[in-house]
């Protein structure tokens, strides 16, 4: 689906059949870092961002995936293959995009994995570390490469992606759950360390019918609304996030 200059795609994030603004030339353009942008919520919020003007930095696992958002949504954005398990990798794809497009106006960590279903106990050391690894330290390492230049700007919004089972728990899915209430605490004790002018913000997204949702429940998840749908309310949302918000646990709405 190509979004860069489409009509379609501005007027279902603007309410209204309005011309795109030019990029560069848009004060109120925005640069947006995104994690996990290849699918999903990710991916949803890529397109709506750039349907609106704003200039879109992400990352994602899958070579092909990455191509073909690249191809997707075209220049100035820039997608990258990265594991944002690895700290070394993580800090080059950060120095290269803050050297290209400045320190990030808004930074969303989203990249996220879910458990199979099952009991704790039937789950393998392996499969555990690697929910904590990406959802975790994948998130620690994205901040540790980025907030240092949105310091030194003394501006901008971070945005860890949370969930329902940040704040609740259910049978099943313990090591998910672990990991979302630890963005819970990781978020608000950044918030406290950041220096006025920014924000870091634990985000519970909601419900909705992603490939993530559809492991724990099924045929289910139809009930609910899809990425792009639910992108139609996040995006503005995300976009009035400011330092008024900082270290309040928030849900999209």
């Amino acid at each position: 689906m190509a979004v860069k200059g489409s009509r379609e795609c501005v007027s279902l994030f603007t309410g209204g059949d309005i011309a795109m603004p030019d990029h560069g030339t848009d004060e109120t353009s925005r640069t947006i870092v995104i994690t996990g942008a290849t699918r999903g919520l990710g991916r949803a919020l890529a397109e709506g961002f750039v349907a609106l003007g704003h200039t879109v930095a992400g990352c994602g696992r899958s070579d092909r995936a990455i191509a073909e958002l690249r191809q997707a949504l075209g220049e100035p954005h820039d997608f990258a293959v990265l594991d944002v398990t690895s700290d070394e990798a993580v800090k080059e794809w950060a120095e290269g995009l803050i050297n290209s497009f400045g320190a990030p106006d808004l930074l969303l960590n989203n990249a996220a994995v879910i458990n199979r279903s099952a009991t704790l106990w039937e789950l393998s050391a392996a499969e555990f570390d690697q929910i904590i690894d990406i959802n975790i330290k994948g998130t620690a390492n994205v901040l540790r490469w980025f907030v240092p230049a949105m310091v030194a700007r003394r501006r901008g919004v971070i945005v860890n992606f949370s969930s329902e089972w940040g704040r609740t728990t259910s049978p099943e899915v313990a090591p998910y759950c672990a990991t979302k209430w630890a963005i819970e605490g990781l978020t608000r004790a950044l918030a406290q360390e950041l220096p006025r002018g920014l924000a870091a913000i634990p985000l519970n997204p909601g419900i909705i019918n992603t490939d993530m949702l559809r492991t724990s429940f099924g045929v289910a998840a139809s009930r609910f609304p899809d990425p792009r749908q639910w992108a139609e309310k996040a995006v503005p949302f995300l976009l009035r996030l400011g330092p008024k918000d900082n270290g309040k646990p928030l849900d999209v709405t």
